[in-house]
């Protein structure tokens, strides 16, 4: 049995469901948070430090969630102290604003005896992460620590601190169907009703809570003063709109309907007092459950959006968004969901100037792009973080992170290194990445192919093949959606001058190369002068050894190096020091194998004295070709 399953029908055809909603635009994604839960039915911040969430188990256990990861001891473990499955068990957990300091906080489960307990807990001072195995439960009217709850459904059970700093409980009718009690609509029970209660009390209170003086049947005759507004059936999850971050404050409300209507609604800040119709009411549609009894008080007060069963069964009430991660698409848009039907939606809340209550338009079904039923489940609540960003608590025992989604041209790839109109020297490094959608859409990008086109119409030389490699970075910030590598290939061979160089991309589903990148280079010379030894910024004693590799293309490109010569500029100032010409030789076939056969390595070495002091060292090859010194390389040396 559903967790939030209401009597009423087999769901309609999923087919039904889209025709009913706005195309979604593909721009959110979902990304596993945490996993290795067992039926989480929550997910709530903790308010004094952003690094901190906590997931709350039906079965009676909170868990601890720090920077992304599951703490393996359990923060609360109610779990032999309570009634779970069906729709009983831990149903919510609430932190004041000033949790940071008092280090108290709330939960609400189903007792043994199927009521409903609302008690008032501690951290423990040695373990903040840890609860201090204290509880005090509330003591309600007639002097009960709990509220009798005649059957097993239509609990409610969610509970939150509101922006004006009281406690509010939303509970269901008692159970049963077309609320046999007419509960929700009877001013002396508490069930079908949200309460708002003061908690701000000494641990010496007898019952745990006062009433908040502006509480709108407080002193009104044959009604409990803890109620704040009537007519609920089974309020699975609320929220309010965070002023904090922006919000206007109001209570939205998504309540479980009986077996025509799923509803939400809609109270602006601070104007409790309302009735939302329950049972005389189902959504926007009078229900004439017989036998007809009259509501509590009138008027009865609309949903601001209701959806029939042909949509879902069981609506799943979240936040208004209020984060900056979706960007502003997406912000002050009411997001939701229905359990039975494993969809997640969204509405745009549009007010006319001066109105307290908006209209709604714009519903988008994002089942689809955060990964479609069977990796939703059955979302039970929505949760946000100290941003403001959503995140979604599956049935199946992962909480979801909803995130943008990055679309691009499908395949994409860039060229990183070298940058446009650079001046470069050969053999260098060009390199970049590539990403394709993953394999589920993906078109199935195939191996890269680099090509140089001279600028000066001479014909095009083939480059190489290049070589992938992982890119963590670029996978951190696409996601999984994506399949993305790094690729690089060494230039070597091209004759100096001005080039464009082309990366094409083979792609699988079209078998063609049919994605490109191009950059355009100059290049200078295709000579190459490096210093194995000693390294850059060493300390070395005298005399060292300073060695090396020159290297040149084969022949007919290369531009011929026929000498080497060494100077020494130091770097107190001063005029430089001609430090000689090294000895060639040697084949380096460690070199060769890097380079290729198109090119002519040859080691150098030399001793070099100098006096103490530091250098840099300037190594110049000489070319036959231009008859000057046009390749070269520096490092830095004290010499002790």
């Amino acid at each position: 049995m559903s967790i939030l399953k209401g009597a009423g029908r087999v769901l309609a055809p999923v087919a039904a469901i889209l025709l009913t909603a706005t195309a979604a635009s593909a721009q959110l994604r979902s990304s596993v948070y945490v996993s290795g839960l067992s039926s989480p039915l929550g997910f709530v911040q903790d308010p004094s430090n952003a690094a901190i969430q906590y997931v709350v188990e039906q079965g009676g256990v909170i868990r601890v969630v720090q920077n992304g990861s599951l703490v393996s001891t359990p923060f609360v473990n109610l779990s032999t102290q309570i009634a779970s499955g069906g729709e009983r068990g831990l149903l919510g957990l609430a932190f004041p604003a000033n949790y940071g300091s008092s280090g108290r906080f709330y939960v609400c489960f189903t007792n043994p005896a199927g009521n409903i307990v609302v008690a008032r807990m501690r951290r423990s001072s040695g373990n903040p992460l840890v609860a201090d195995g204290s509880r005090f439960d509330f003591q309600w009217p007639g002097g009960l620590r709990w509220i009798t709850h005649p059957l097993g459904n239509h609990n409610g059970g969610n509970i939150a601190f509101g922006p004006d700093g009281f406690l509010y409980v939303g509970l269901g009718d008692g159970g049963g169907g077309n609320d046999p009690d007419h509960n929700a609509q009877n001013p002396g029970t508490l069930l079908g009703k949200m309460l708002r209660l003061d908690v701000s009390v000494s641990d010496a209170d007898a019952e745990g809570y006062n009433i908040p003086p502006t509480n709108p049947f407080l002193g009104q005759p044959g009604y409990l003063p803890e109620i704040w507004s009537f007519g609920l059936r089974n309020p699975w999850r609320w929220s309010f709109d965070d002023p904090s971050l922006g919000g206007t404050g109001a209570l939205v409300i998504g309540d479980v309907g009986q077996g025509a209507r799923e509803e939400v609604d809609y109270e602006p800040a601070g104007l409790g007092g309302r009735n939302y119709g329950w049972r005389n009411r189902e959504g926007t549609l009078d229900t004439n459950i017989q036998p007809v009894l009259p509501p509590a008080f009138l008027p009865l007060v609309d949903p601001i959006y209701d959806y029939p069963r042909g949509m879902g069964q069981s609506i799943t009430g979240g936040f208004v968004y209020r984060g900056n991660a979706l960007g502003a698409t997406y912000r002050g848009r009411y997001f939701f969901a229905d359990f039975m039907a494993r969809r997640v939606f969204s509405l745009a809340l549009n007010f006319a100037p001066g109105a307290s209550v908006p209209t709604v338009s714009g519903l988008i079904d994002h089942t689809d792009e955060l990964g479609g039923t069977a990796a939703l489940g059955g979302i039970a609540s929505f949760g946000v973080d100290s941003a403001g960003e959503l995140y979604l608590a599956s049935f199946n025992g992962v909480i979801l992170r909803i995130l943008p989604s990055v679309r691009l041209p499908n395949p994409i790839m860039t060229i990183d290194t070298p940058a446009p109109n650079a001046t470069v020297r050969q053999p260098f490094m060009l390199a970049g990445w590539a990403i394709d959608l993953n394999a589920s859409s993906g078109t199935g990008m195939g191996q890269h192919h680099v090509w140089a086109y001279p600028l000066n119409g001479a014909a095009p030389r083939f480059v190489g093949v290049t070589s992938p490699g992982a890119r963590p970075d670029v996978a951190a910030f696409f996601g999984a959606q994506f399949l993305q590598s790094a690729y690089g290939v060494i230039v070597t061979g091209l004759p100096p001058g001005a080039y464009r160089l082309i990366v094409y991309g083979w792609v699988n589903a079209a078998a063609n190369f049919t994605v490109s990148r191009s950059v355009d280079v100059t290049i200078t010379s295709s000579t190459i002068v490096v210093i194995d030894t000693p390294p850059n910024l060493a300390s070395v004693g005298r005399p060292f050894m300073l060695a090396g590799w020159a290297a040149d293309p084969a022949a007919p490109t290369g531009v011929g190096i026929n000498t080497i010569h060494v100077w020494a500029f130091p770097h107190s100032g001063g005029p430089p020091i001609f430090v000689g010409v090294p000895a060639r030789g040697g084949s380096r076939p460690d070199v060769g194998a890097y380079l290729g056969s198109r090119f002519t390595p040859s080691g150098y070495n030399m001793l070099v004295t100098l006096t103490p002091g530091t250098y840099d060292l300037s190594v110049y090859g000489h070319s036959t070709v231009t008859n000057t010194f046009d390749a070269w390389s520096v490092l830095r040396v004290t010499v002790r």
